[in-house]
C-alpha cells in the first residue's frame, strides 16, 4: 500500500537553509519540497495531511553516541533498546548509534551479534552500531575490516579505565593504523586512565569519598594531555580521529591546533558539559551522585569555551552519551566511595530541546543547531544524506518542532527509564510535537503511536567528512 503525507505550511530548517516549504512524503521517503503556496505544491494530494503553520519542520536528530544496556560496574544502563528509543522519539531524534562492547578475551563477532540481539525486534527508531575495542591484538585487528564491510565504521577506544576498556599507546597505534587502511573512524575516549587512577586512590586515601571528588581527581589536564596524545597517534598512522565527550577548555584547544593544521580531527560535546557544572556534583546528600559522568562535568567557566568551539566548528557533533543509572539502587553503589558510582547521565530525550534553548539564548544559529544535531553526525558517521536532512530522496524522519511551546524538564514527565532527571526543574522553550520515522507518526500530537519493532538497523558508510 503506497501512502502519502503532506507536512504543510511549516518553515523547513535544514543545516543548509531556511524556507517555508511544503515536504511530501511517499513510502516512507521525501518524494518533493516546494514554496508553501506554490502552484507545485498547491497540486499535491496526500492520504493524511500535516499543518505546520507556525512550527519548524526539521530533520530528526541523530544521537552518534548512546548506551543502551550497557553493562558498567556491576550493574547495566537502565534504558533497554525499547525504552530509550521511545524516549529518544519523543524528544525529536530518529536514529540513534550505540555501542556493541567486545569483551576482553572475546572477538568483536561476539560482541557484536550480542547487540544485535539486544536491539532486534525491540527499537522505536532506526538505529546503528559502532564497535568497543576493548581486546586490540592481530584477531580484533583483522575483524575491524570485516566489520567496516558489514556498515560498522567506527571504533571507540579507551585511554581510561585500566583493566576495563583500557588501550595503551601501542595498541591505540595499531588500531588506527588498521583504520587509516581500511577507511574506519577511531573514536577515542581521551583522558589519562593511568593517572587518574592513581588520584583516585590518593583521594580515598585522604578519606575524599563524596561524588565531587570524582570530578577533582579527573582533571581537565589530563583530558588535555590524553588528547593531545590520540592527535599525535592519528597524525602518526595517518588516521582521520573523533574525540567523544569533549568537556574541558583545555582538550578544545588541543583539538582546535590540529584542526588549524588542517588535520582530520573532530570533536563532540555533550548537552551536560554545556549546561551542568561541577556545582551539580557538588550537591549535598549524596545528589551529586546523579551527576557522576565521564569525562567529567567541569567548572562553569569551560562552558563558554564549548559553546565558542560549536560555533566555529572545532567541534562539530553534540551526542547525548546517554548511559542512565537510577539514583535508587544504582549511583547509590558508590555511597562511601565515589569510584564506584556508575557513569553515565540521561539525557536522550533532552538534546534537542536543549539545544534549541540555546538558539533562543543566543549560543548558536537555528541552522547551527540542525547542523550539530542532524547533519553533522550523519555525515560523520556515514548516513548522509539518507538521514540528517529534508530533501528528495532522503529518509522520511521528519519533526514537526513547536518553537513557542514552554516546558519543564522533569523526571515526573519523562520517557527515559530512570528515576532522576539531570536537568530537573529546567524551563526550556520548544517541544516536540510530531515525529515521523521513515514516514511512519511515532509521535503524533504529543501522543506516542510507534511501536518496539518498527525501527531498523542501518549499516553505514564510512566517515562523509573527510576528502
Amino acid at each position: 500500500m503506497s501512502t502519502r503525507t503532506l507536512i504543510r505550511g511549516g518553515l523547513v530548517i535544514t543545516a543548509a537553509d531556511e524556507t517555508h516549504a511544503d515536504v511530501l512524503i511517499e513510502d516512507g521517503r521525501i518524494a518533493a519540497v516546494a514554496a508553501h503556496g506554490s502552484t507545485v505544491a498547491q497540486g499535491w494530494t496526500a492520504d493524511r495531511t500535516l499543518d505546520a503553520t507556525g512550527k519548524y519542520v526539521i530533520p530528526g536528530g541523530v544521537d552518534a553516541h548512546t548506551h543502551m544496556e550497557l553493562p558498567f560496574g556491576g550493574t547495566f544502563a537502565s534504558d533497554t533498546f525499547e525504552t530509550g528509543t521511545r524516549a529518544a522519539a519523543w524528544g525529536g531524534t530518529t536514529t540513534i548509534v550505540d555501542f556493541a562492547v567486545q569483551s576482553q578475551g572475546q572477538a568483536l563477532r561476539a560482541g557484536l551479534d550480542a547487540w544485535y540481539a539486544k536491539a532486534d525486534g525491540q527499537c522505536a527508531i532506526d538505529y546503528g552500531f559502532h564497535m568497543i575495542l576493548s581486546d586490540v591484538n592481530e584477531s580484533s585487528l583483522k575483524e575491524m575490516d570485516l566489520l567496516v564491510a558489514e556498515g560498522i565504521t567506527s571504533f571507540k577506544l579507551f585511554m581510561a579505565y585500566p583493566g576495563v576498556f583500557y588501550s595503551d599507546d601501542g595498541q591505540i597505534l595499531r588500531a588506527m593504523q588498521r583504520s587509516a587502511a581500511n577507511g574506519g573512524l577511531i573514536m577515542m575516549h581521551a583522558e589519562n586512565g593511568i593517572a587518574i587512577d592513581v588520584l583516585v586512590e590518593q583521594a580515598l586515601a585522604r578519606g575524599e569519598t563524596d561524588p565531587r571528588y570524582h570530578g577533582e581527581v579527573r582533571k581537565a589536564l589530563l583530558e588535555a594531555e590524553a588528547t593531545h596524545r590520540a592527535i599525535q597517534l592519528a597524525r602518526v598512522a595517518g588516521a582521520p580521529l573523533y574525540v567523544v565527550h569533549v568537556s574541558a577548555e583545555e582538550a578544545l584547544a588541543e583539538l582546535a591546533g590540529a584542526r588549524d593544521k588542517g588535520l582530520p580531527v573532530f570533536g563532540e560535546t555533550c548537552p551536560q558539559y554545556l549546561f551542568l557544572s561541577t556545582d551539580n556534583l557538588a550537591e549535598p546528600d549524596f545528589e551529586g551522585a546523579k551527576y557522576v559522568c565521564s569525562t567529567p562535568l567541569r567548572p562553569k567557566e569551560h562552558q563558554a569555551a564549548l559553546w565558542r568551539g560549536l560555533r566555529t566548528d572545532d567541534l562539530q557533533v553534540v551526542s547525548t552519551d546517554h548511559c542512565p543509572f537510577c539514583f535508587t539502587g544504582q549511583k547509590e553503589l558508590g555511597r562511601g566511595d565515589f569510584s564506584k558510582i556508575p557513569n553515565g547521565l540521561p539525557g536522550v530525550e533532552n538534546r534537542m530541546d536543549l539545544l534549541h534553548q540555546a538558539v533562543l539564548d543566543g549560543h548558536i544559529s537555528r541552522r547551527r543547531w540542525i547542523e550539530i544535531a542532524c547533519a553533522s553526525p550523519a555525515r560523520m558517521f556515514g548516513l548522509y544524506p539518507k538521514k540528517g536532512t529534508i530533501a528528495p530522496g532522503t529518509d522520511a524522519d521528519v519533526v514537526i518542532y513547536d518553537p513557542h511551546a514552554e516546558q519543564v524538564i522533569s523526571a515526573e514527565t519523562h520517557h527515559m527509564n530512570v528515576d532522576y532527571s539531570a536537568y530537573e526543574g529546567r524551563r526550556v522553550t520548544g517541544r516536540v510535537e510530531t515525529v515521523l520515522s521513515r514516514g511512519e507518526p511515532v509521535i503524533h500530537d504529543r501522543q506516542f503511536t510507534g511501536r518496539a519493532g518498527h525501527g531498523c538497523y542501518v549499516p553505514r558508510a564510512t566517515c562523509q567528512h573527510l576528502g
